[in-house]
């Protein structure tokens, strides 16, 4: 009998606030979820960390440098033809204004902004995590009952 193996991609993902927005990307049209918005970032490679993977990730992608601080949220999404497993890290921008090489667009956006974009389905519960604190875009800090996990 030939048994189905499912495809599980690991992901780690950026929050990067800076003056009161956050930098999300644009995915491009061919890629899988293409035309949606994401909080960049991308799959860990084996043997790789999370943190080492999203700095790696945001330096390839977007030419940018940044820190990464605490864990913000874990969730796992199954799509049709893969689960996602997401850490969701808050990082600190040290240098280089981002640019869009491994993204169709980037975008600074404020919180009341968050609506006018569409994010993929696995990215939901953060983003409710995120509108609803407040610190985290003032401050970069989330609130001590902030965390996403599903």
């Amino acid at each position: 009998m030939n048994r189905y193996k499912e495809k599980i991609v690991q992901v780690a993902a950026g929050l990067v606030f800076r003056r009161g927005k956050l930098l999300i990307t644009q995915r491009r049209p061919g890629d899988h979820l293409g035309g949606l918005w994401e909080f960049p970032g991308g799959k860990r490679e084996r043997n790789e960390s999370f943190e080492a993977c999203l700095e790696r990730e945001l330096r390839e992608e977007l030419d940018m440098v940044v820190k990464t601080r605490e864990l913000l949220g874990r969730v796992t999404h199954r799509y049709s033809e893969k689960t996602v497993c997401l850490r969701f890290y808050r990082c600190d921008w040290i240098k280089n204004e981002p640019r869009a090489i491994g993204c169709q667009a980037l975008a600074w956006i404020q919180r009341d902004q968050l609506g006018r974009y569409s994010f993929p389905p696995a990215d939901a519960k953060l983003l409710q995590m995120i509108q609803a604190s407040p610190d985290l875009w003032s401050r970069g800090v989330p609130s001590s009952a902030s965390h996403v996990t599903r």
